[in-house]
């Protein structure tokens, strides 16, 4: 069968393709090839800056365009070249060659890829690759969805809700700070993910510039690599490394990713747990069904796809955490075919992010079911019952309120009243008590 979104083996090639097309312009073979080449060329025009030949800037825009206007059809004529070489970085090698030919530079040739090993070329152009897709797809993407948080926090912060610990009723707390409690976690994720450096590796077969070196012995090859990464990359050269990089920052910004996914799993399950419990009724689209048997479900679906997406991409992002920064003695290539995967977690977590706003837009906040079950659940205030009687210096008031409403279902606000109408305590304190509701009994906020 021909390849399409339905015959995909991957269903973010296929039943998500509409929602996901838009990464391949970092994650696709069509990607990898463009960024390999923007490393060769930028390399070649970076070493006419050591006088080793000369480049006039209209000869610099003839090289740029290589990878400035790439079409899908000329990265096929690199995996055309590849079918030959069965090295996928010395195709592009020999593409950019064949095409120097036509830009009249034939007398760069030799100087394409010089005294590079193809880890030098794979190593930045995928730390380019990965930095373009967080910095243009995924941090507005999770900071759009914070944002959206902030602004339902914010206009459900005066909502008193029975909290739940352990999964029973606990004392009050505010719709709004509980959303709150997210947008923290999130904005605190976030802001360490976009302190971890972009790394690369760049110094030749075995890190040391041996050939830069042989050929140039006069020219500082370190500096000149650091600063090439860096002025030209916009990424952070490692000082001291094998054939490849450490991978340890692309570790880090996936451990942080995995946290921050981690976060958004526990609001699908919380958002899950209050539509379960009526807090939250969901928007309903006309035509839409919610089970193929019962005509009246409407299902929290988008939460559970986002659930389930987040830990997929936690699985991987989780192996690639753990495998990448491994690699015997100055090299072995189990980190390739790994690195191929990068867009898949990825891929799968901006699935997630997406399914989340859905399921989000949708939520009707439900007063009178909230309402209804802090009503219900007056046994809640019997802390700041006891918490009271403690400042009064009244004996034993926990054990008094625990014999009253420990494991006991329904108690009521009169059963409440008529316990403290019987203690031996002031009127005022009486008063006071029993002005405190589930209601009212929701503490500060910040």
């Amino acid at each position: 069968m021909d390849l399409s979104s339905i015959t995909a083996l991957s269903p973010t090639d296929g039943r998500y393709r509409s929602h996901l097309s838009h990464l391949a312009r970092y994650f696709s073979e069509y990607a990898l090839i463009r960024y390999r080449i923007i490393s060769e060329v930028e390399y070649l025009i970076a070493l006419s800056g050591l006088k080793i030949f000369s480049l006039k800037p209209s000869e610099k825009r003839c090289l740029r365009s290589l990878y400035e206007e790439l079409t899908p059809e000329k990265a096929q004529e690199v995996k055309e070249l590849e079918k030959a070489t069965n090295h996928d970085v010395k195709a592009v090698e020999y593409y950019i060659k064949k095409e120097l030919e036509a830009l009249r530079l034939g007398h760069l040739r030799e100087f394409v890829h010089f005294g590079l090993t193809s880890q030098d070329i794979n190593n930045t152009a995928i730390p380019m690759m990965w930095r373009d897709a967080l910095e243009h797809e995924y941090l507005p993407a999770v900071t759009s969805l914070c944002l959206m948080l902030h602004r339902m926090a914010d206009s459900w912060m005066n909502i008193p809700m029975l909290a739940r610990t352990h999964g029973q009723p606990a004392s009050p707390t505010r719709m709004g700070k509980e959303w709150m409690v997210f947008v923290e976690r999130l904005d605190a994720q976030i802001a360490q993910l976009q302190h971890i450096p972009y790394s690369c590796k760049f110094g030749g077969a075995t890190g040391n510039f041996n050939a830069h070196v042989v050929a140039y012995p006069k020219v500082n090859w370190p500096k000149f690599a650091d600063r090439f990464c860096a002025s030209r990359l916009g990424l952070q050269r490692q000082q001291h490394t094998t054939q490849i990089e450490h991978y340890d920052d692309l570790a880090a910004h996936f451990d942080s990713m995995r946290r921050i996914n981690t976060i958004l799993t526990d609001l699908c399950r919380d958002a899950w747990m209050y539509i379960s419990f009526e807090y939250f009724r969901q928007v309903t689209r006309k035509g839409e069904v919610g089970s193929s048997a019962m005509p009246h479900k409407v299902n929290p679906i988008d939460f559970e796809n986002a659930e389930g997406n987040l830990g997929l991409a936690n699985a991987l992002f989780g192996h690639l955490s753990e495998k990448l920064p491994i690699s015997r003695l100055q090299r072995d290539l189990t980190d390739s075919t790994v690195l191929r995967n990068l867009g898949i977690p990825f891929a799968h977590t901006i699935l997630s992010i997406r399914s989340l706003e859905k399921g989000l837009g949708k939520l009707v906040l439900n007063d009178e079911a909230i309402r209804r079950d802090l009503d219900a659940n007056w046994a809640v205030i019997s802390e700041a019952i006891q918490t009271i009687l403690r400042r009064e210096g009244y004996p034993n008031p926990y054990e008094s309120l625990k014999e009253l409403t420990r494991g006991k279902s329904g108690v009521s606000r009169e059963a409440l009243h008529g316990f403290i109408d019987k203690l031996d305590i002031k009127s005022s304190v009486k008063k006071e008590l029993k002005a405190v509701t589930p209601f009212n009994y929701t503490g500060v906020l910040p």
